[in-house]
């Protein structure tokens, strides 16, 4: 039986682990320092997914009134395809809706197929491409947008 997955709030302490997370996973990575910093802003919301006291992936967006956007999110390569990445976005749009409400958009590289059909799958639509936006290797984004609504009982 597999351990249960938690999802909270990131704080700075997190920063190594989400680093390491990052390093390992993307081609670009941010720095330790970067990251850092993006948890501390005001305007982010940042979670972490653990799993038996181990961080297996993470979630960093910006939200500025009605408009989000989701700047990264991360699962450990032993843990994909096992819903953590559905559990962080979740997460991040409950928040979103529990708000009022946000669009939310994001970038993804056009060969990174299952990400794009996690993010379909919680209504985001392809609305876009910006032409060789990754580097390392070079590739253009899928640019993608769900239209905001609120939690069932918002404000």
């Amino acid at each position: 039986m597999t351990a249960e997955v938690r999802v909270r709030p990131a704080t700075t302490a997190d920063g190594p682990a989400i680093h390491a997370l990052e390093t390992a996973s993307f081609s670009d990575p941010w720095t330790l320092e970067s990251i850092r910093s993006m948890i501390a802003q005001p305007l982010a919301l940042a979670t972490v997914a653990e799993q038996e006291g181990r961080i297996v992936g993470y979630c960093i967006a910006w939200a500025i009134g009605r408009e989000a956007e989701l700047v990264n999110l991360c699962v450990a390569s032993a843990r994909r395809g096992a819903g953590v990445g559905g559990r962080l976005l979740d997460d991040l749009l409950a928040t979103l809706g529990d708000r009022g409400g946000a669009t939310v958009f994001l970038e993804v590289r056009d060969s990174n197929e299952a990400a794009q059909a996690l993010y379909r799958g919680r209504g985001f639509l392809a609305t876009g491409r910006r032409k060789a936006y990754y580097r390392h290797p070079a590739e253009d984004a899928v640019i993608m947008r769900r239209a905001g609504a609120p939690s069932p009982g918002a404000d």
